[in-house]
This record gives C-alpha cells, sequence and structure tokens, in this order.
C-alpha cells in the first residue's frame, strides 16, 4: 500500500487489500493530490443540492421523507426512498449544475490525460448534469445505458391520484443512463500515444473478441448486498464488476470513487485485484464501508458459479 499513502494526507483513513478509503470532502481532497495521478473515476454522486444533506438523511431515516419519497409497501415489497429530483427549482437546479461544473474541473486536474470518467444519471437531470460536466473541462464520450426495471417515476399527480387514475406524471424509469467522459489527450497525441504514455485513453474490451457495449442488461440490487450495505443507491456488484474492470484499458492504474459511499466501488475493484481509492465525507457512511467493503468483493455472483459469459445483448 506504500504506493497509495501519499493519498492519505492528514485524513482519517483505512487500508483494504490494494485498496484506500479516506474520510473527506471529496472537493478539497481532490484539490490536494497530486495533479495527474488518478487513472480512472466510477461514481454514484449525490446531486449537489440537498438529498446528502445531513438533516435530510436524518429526515429519511425517521421516515418523514424532506427530498426523499418514502412510499408505501407494494404487493409485500418495501420500496427503497428515491429523491424527489423533480421538486428542484431552477434556483437548485443552477446550485446542481454549478456543483458539478466545480467537480469537473477537480477531476480534470487529478486525471491523467485520457482517463475516463464513468457517473451514474438519471433519465431527468442527465442533460443538465452531463453538459455541466462538459462545462468544466471533461470530453464527452456517450453514455452507458445500465438497463434496470426502478420504482422511479410512474406516479399519478401527487394529491390528486384518485382524480386522474389514468395519468402518470413521468415514465415508469426502466433504464439509468452513465454519463461516459474522458479528460481530453494532450494536442496531437493519438489514443495509441496516450495508452502507451499514461495507459488511458480507452476502455477495455469484454475480451479479444468482444468490445465493452454500452447496454448492459442489469437488475436490482439484491436484498443480499443491502443486507451488507444499507445505502439508498447501492448498485449492484455484478453491475460494477464490468464498468470497472472497463474503465482501466490495460488493467492498471488507480479508479477513483469520489462519492464512495458504502464501497461499493471499491469492493468490485477488490474482486478483479484493482486499485481503488474511495472518498466519502458521511461519517456513516465511511464507518459502514469498513464492514461492507470486504463482504461485497467476497461475493460469489451466480454468473461465476456458473462460469457464463456476460450476457451479449446483440449479435456481433
Amino acid at each position: 500500500m506504500s504506493d497509495l499513502q501519499a493519498f492519505t494526507l492528514d485524513y482519517q483513513h483505512v487500508n483494504y487489500e490494494r485498496s484506500l478509503v479516506v474520510h473527506a470532502d471529496c472537493f478539497e481532497w481532490m484539490g490536494r493530490i497530486a495533479k495527474g495521478s488518478i487513472q480512472a473515476i466510477v461514481t454514484d454522486p449525490p446531486y449537489g443540492v440537498k438529498e446528502y444533506n445531513f438533516d435530510q438523511i436524518e429526515k429519511r431515516a425517521n421516515g418523514n421523507g424532506g427530498i426523499w419519497r418514502i412510499p408505501p409497501a407494494f404487493d409485500g415489497s418495501h420500496r427503497a426512498p428515491l429523491p424527489r429530483f423533480t421538486a428542484l427549482n431552477p434556483k437548485e437546479r443552477e446550485t446542481l449544475r454549478r456543483f458539478f461544473v466545480e467537480w469537473a474541473s477537480l477531476a480534470v486536474r487529478v486525471l491523467a490525460p485520457g482517463g475516463h470518467v464513468f457517473i451514474a444519471s438519471n433519465a431527468f437531470l442527465s442533460q443538465l448534469v452531463f453538459s455541466a460536466l462538459v462545462e468544466g473541462g471533461l470530453e464527452f464520450r456517450g453514455e452507458l445505458i445500465r438497463l434496470v426495471r426502478t420504482f422511479r417515476g410512474g406516479d399519478r399527480p401527487k394529491n390528486a391520484e384518485s382524480d386522474f387514475p389514468e395519468v402518470c406524471s413521468l415514465p415508469r424509469s426502466c433504464y439509468e443512463p452513465w454519463g461516459i467522459l474522458r479528460k481530453p489527450l494532450p494536442a496531437e497525441m493519438t489514443v495509441s500515444d496516450c495508452l502507451r504514455t499514461h495507459g488511458t485513453g480507452a476502455l477495455r474490451r469484454t475480451n479479444v473478441d468482444q468490445p465493452f457495449n454500452d447496454v448492459i442488461l442489469s437488475e436490482r440490487t439484491p436484498r443480499r448486498e443491502r443486507d451488507i450495505a444499507d445505502h439508498p443507491s447501492l448498485k449492484p456488484q455484478s453491475f460494477l464488476r464490468q464498468v470497472v474492470r472497463a474503465a482501466l484499458p490495460l488493467g492498471d492504474g488507480i479508479i477513483l470513487d469520489p462519492f464512495m459511499g458504502s464501497g461499493s466501488t471499491v469492493a468490485a475493484t477488490a474482486t478483479l485485484g484493482l486499485q481503488c481509492i474511495g472518498v466519502e465525507r458521511y461519517a456513516d457512511y465511511y464507518d459502514l464501508s469498513k464492514q461492507a467493503i470486504p463482504k461485497l468483493s467476497g461475493l460469489v455472483l451466480d454468473t461465476e458459479k456458473r462460469q457464463l459469459p456476460l450476457l451479449d445483448l446483440f449479435e456481433a
């Protein structure tokens, strides 16, 4: 772990195999580490307005909601709380834009040239988020579509459900868009030059014969994973392990998750023997990650048990 010690600075931290988790605000931390020292970023951020402010987390925990929609049980299934981004007013949307412009400028600072960013979003806000990231200096390279049926959207108008029984305010979400962005290559540097010089600039193929696809058929996060890591935005290991593998084209380098949460990205990299730094400012989630990372990384997925290849959605 000596090669990651420079990233600890004066913050509370824990080492896990080839990875490091740091208790810090990522804006401050990313402004202090060495420039160009990170090869990729894979993250599911808060949306910078208020859903992960401490008072809103407390409201969610107490079942009071706040910006979090606390849905009722349905057919015996208890839905997880979801942030109500449709409730954002113009001032809050501008705050969101500034948040991601500033964060993108820090991502450009810490990434090696050609380093990729995979960042989770949602259909309602992705156009705002991705444009802000480009404004901050990143190069838009496309979207990764996680095909998954969620409980977001599809609701009847609030407090008027019986008045408009055949109406939904938004379509039910069946996909999750992840932005794929990149720190621009230096002038006149080709992708092959960047790969040779920095180990970045491209994505890792699924295998020699199969490129990495921009659509992944996913699942909702399984109960056994949610029992390990009680975080409202937890992504399944079956999905994250594919993404972190693709993020390092040569299988070498450091992946950063600056909004680590309970450490699911760190766990996915650990399973594959990759290096990762997770940064989390909220103390409860940082503490949770200490137990969650080794348990999540140790999970054997059903596809691995059957030794089946990853699902191909289309013929080559």
